[in-house]
């Protein structure tokens, strides 16, 4: 479900504006010229001076941008990929991913100027997202154990995001699983941001 969500509303979305900003590892396929021309920056990833091996279909895209190449997501493109079945697994892949987003976000800001609006909102969204929701989350406890009272409102507003998220990738995808993947809050929530 995350996989079709990325893929066919965030990439599809971002495509319309002019930009992919991550053409994902398993799915991506770049021009030998182009990959060439930046492959001496690719395989050298660093970040704060240390080397880094995370996040290269993320750093590749970002090269690509910064490049002058056009990044777009090609709907009836058939990909195969190896996903984690098991908790522990799928923990490790989601923060590889979130300091991936983190970091190539730091290093991509100063496309975004020259990109449409929505894509500098939409990588805001992305990024500033999981900090409201943990600054959300951490308020409701400070609430509940300072004030003795529930925070009705944080949680009613957090279960109607997620709701509404989820039906209309229910709907566009047509299937009824996709509401499901609503589980993928309380595992941010409790694990992925402590």
């Amino acid at each position: 479900m995350e996989y079709w969500l990325a893929c066919n509303e965030e990439r599809a979305a971002q495509t319309r504006f002019g930009a992919v900003m991550c053409c994902c590892g398993p799915c991506a396929m770049y021009r030998r010229s182009a990959l060439m021309l930046l492959l001496d920056q690719y395989e050298t990833q660093f970040f704060r001076g240390k080397p880094s091996d995370f996040g290269e279909d993320r750093h590749l895209t970002i090269l690509m941008l910064k490049a002058g190449f056009r990044t777009e997501y090609v709907p009836d493109a058939i990909a195969a990929t190896v996903v984690p079945d098991k908790l522990l697994p799928y923990l490790r892949q989601q923060l590889r991913w979130a300091r991936s987003t983190y970091r190539d976000t730091l290093l991509g800001l100063h496309l975004l100027p020259g990109l449409d609006r929505y894509l500098t909102l939409d990588v805001l969204g992305q990024n500033l997202g999981p900090l409201l929701l943990a600054i959300s989350s951490i308020a409701a406890i400070a609430q509940l154990a300072l004030t003795d009272s529930v925070p009705w409102w944080t949680g009613l507003t957090i279960v109607v995001m997620t709701m509404v998220r989820c039906s209309v990738a229910a709907l566009r995808a047509g299937e009824l699983r996709f509401l499901g993947f609503a589980l993928h809050t309380p595992i941010n929530i409790f694990l992925l941001l402590p």
